[in-house]
């Protein structure tokens, strides 16, 4: 279990936590995933997600020895199901894996509904979901999510999430599955605490994807999040496998594991199949094809969100830092390598058909005076240069020590040199990077608050461009269960805090960052200012945990530019 003495628990945040003060409430939440287990149609739950002002998408899976015939769904006003809006019936098959998805349309904005599925005599659990409000709007709250890896521990973070009374939204920017097998990363906990990954190899193939899916829906927290709140959500790289760009995957292996393109299309559909998310013909956009996966919701007169792909429509090669590492010994090697190599002009993240919409929705979002534009951000956009950490005296040398870890010798490497902490993100990309901010600039969004996942690590970032221009901020959120990249490292709890510590006090983007706790981000906005709350849970080791709240910030505007300030 995590050292928690610095874990300043919130009585608000905790009192929410034991009440369970959502829907859930009637219903305790171990009760109810036992429910889910038990049930011997509906095993894995349901869910909702990728809402608008008329509609959402309602997602259940049904056992396979039940699937024959009509699945019928009702849609309510309240829990007792005596108002019943729309009903109807669907069926599905082994070819989508079981699993049932309905866009239900004609709803009301920014209403409240209650659904379940039927089959026979055998009923689901219920759900809960809202749509996007329209019109004036003066508050909304969003939870973000990120890195929800089984092997680690039990996602107590979705636990949280589900009883937290002030949630509207989930927003989960990616890492929603992990592709290791058995004796991957996290093999030794998951044997420790009976949370082994299923299959026991590495996925690959659709029926790999599928289980894997299967087997992460089937955990408690995960079950209770769902049906308690509706789900935005945009993918990473372990979704399919880790640091993929559009010709490949560090992760992935052809002469072992066939082609990139076939992988990565088995990952996709069977994502399409278990999440709640809207396939490509019911969007209003036409042509879009599945790895095309990026979404605008306008909330109203209050905040846009655009959520972003940045895995497999455009994404160039990433620069390999062992390629470099004995070829880099003076400040003009290293000069060349950050400005010549990382640096080159033309390596990209965003798709061309991405920038428009992007574009096009910032813009409206200015047009229309809404005083908040969110981009759902799956990996860092911070500069986050490591500092000479043993110059100043943070990190022990390892050149001095016979033992030093190959994680110790590669942090000392980038700091020394001043590098990018990490090349897979948007700090390995900084010609994308700024015309990402070129093109919010066009669109008079230089304030835009971007809510990332990916570090397993809480993050406070004031950002700006390549000339100093303030372009917003950002708010970073740890693993649901995924462990801190210090913590993971063996550098042990007082050196990572060390690390923490100097990162906030030598990198001028970040103001504060953690990599010691799991938990989420909760964003909460009114019309003319907004709070971030970082919310962690102490433990992911067993399902008995405390959450509390790490840190709170203003989120407010002073010369027209976003600011962050400790409360």
């Amino acid at each position: 279990m995590r050292n928690t003495r610095d874990f300043a628990v919130s009585r608000r945040t905790t009192l929410a936590g034991l009440a369970g003060a959502t829907f859930l409430s009637t219903l305790p939440l171990r009760a109810f995933a036992q429910e889910c287990e038990d049930n011997p149609a509906f095993r894995h739950g349901v869910a909702s997600g990728d809402p608008t002002h008329d509609s959402v998408v309602l997602w259940t899976r049904i056992e396979p020895g039940q699937s024959d015939g009509d699945i019928a769904w009702d849609l309510a006003r309240d829990l007792e199901f005596s108002e019943i809006v729309q009903s109807g019936a669907t069926q599905t098959s082994a070819e989508r894996d079981h699993t049932v998805k309905i866009l239900a349309t004609g709803l009301q904005p920014g209403a409240t509904y209650y659904y379940r599925f039927r089959k026979g005599g055998i009923v689901s659990p219920v759900g809960r979901t809202r749509t996007i409000p329209a019109g004036r709007l003066d508050r909304l709250s969003i939870a973000l999510a990120s890195c929800s890896n089984f092997a680690f521990g039990f996602f107590n973070a979705y636990d949280a999430i589900a009883k937290d009374p002030e949630v509207d939204f989930v927003l989960h920017t990616g890492d929603y599955i992990y592709e290791y097998g058995a004796d991957g990363w996290g093999g030794d906990i998951s044997r420790k605490i009976g949370r082994v990954h299923e299959p026991a190899h590495e996925i690959v193939s659709l029926a790999d994807y599928r289980q894997r899916h299967a087997q992460y829906k089937r955990d408690a927290g995960s079950k209770a999040m769902h049906a308690a709140h509706p789900f935005i959500a945009c993918w990473d790289d372990h979704e399919s496998a880790n640091n993929p760009w559009v010709g490949g995957a560090q992760n992935h292996q052809p002469e072992a594991e066939g082609k990139w393109e076939d992988r990565r299309a088995a990952s996709i559909r069977a994502y399409y199949e278990w999440m709640p998310i809207r396939e490509p013909e019911w969007l209003e956009v036409k042509g879009r094809t599945r790895m095309q996966f990026w979404r605008s919701y306008s909330f109203g007169d209050l905040a846009t969100l655009v959520t972003l792909e940045t895995r497999h429509t455009a994404r160039a090669k990433q620069i390999d830092y062992m390629d470099y590492a004995g070829k880099i010994a003076s400040e003009t090697d290293a000069a060349h390598l950050r400005d010549d190599v990382i640096g080159a002009p033309g390596r990209a993240m965003l798709s061309p058909e991405m920038e428009a919409d992007l574009s096009a929705a910032l813009s409206a979002s200015v047009a229309g005076k809404q005083p908040w534009r969110l981009i759902g951000n799956q990996i860092p956009i911070a500069r986050t240069p490591v500092p000479d950490l043993v110059a100043k005296g943070v990190l022990p040398d390892p050149a001095a020590d016979p033992q030093a870890s190959s994680e110790a010798k590669a942090l000392a490497w980038k700091g020394k040199w001043n590098l990018p902490f990490y090349p897979d993100t948007w700090d390995g990309y900084p010609w994308a990077r700024e015309r990402f901010y070129d093109l919010a600039r066009e669109a008079g969004a230089s304030d835009l608050i971007y809510l990332t996942g990916d570090s397993h690590s809480f993050w406070a970032n004031s950002l700006a461009d390549a000339q100093g221009r303030p372009v917003g901020i950002e708010l970073g959120t740890s693993g649901i269960s995924s462990p801190g990249d210090f913590i993971s490292s063996g550098f042990g709890p007082a050196l990572s805090r060390a690390l923490d510590r100097a990162f906030a006090e030598y990198v001028p983007e970040v103001l504060w960052t953690d990599n010691m706790h799991n938990g989420y981000v909760r964003l909460d906005l009114e019309r003319d200012h907004g709070r971030a709350s970082f919310v962690a849970i102490d433990t992911v080791l067993s399902p008995a945990y405390r959450v509390g709240t790490l840190r709170r910030y203003a989120v407010g505007k002073r010369d027209g530019q976003l600011a962050l300030d400790l409360i």
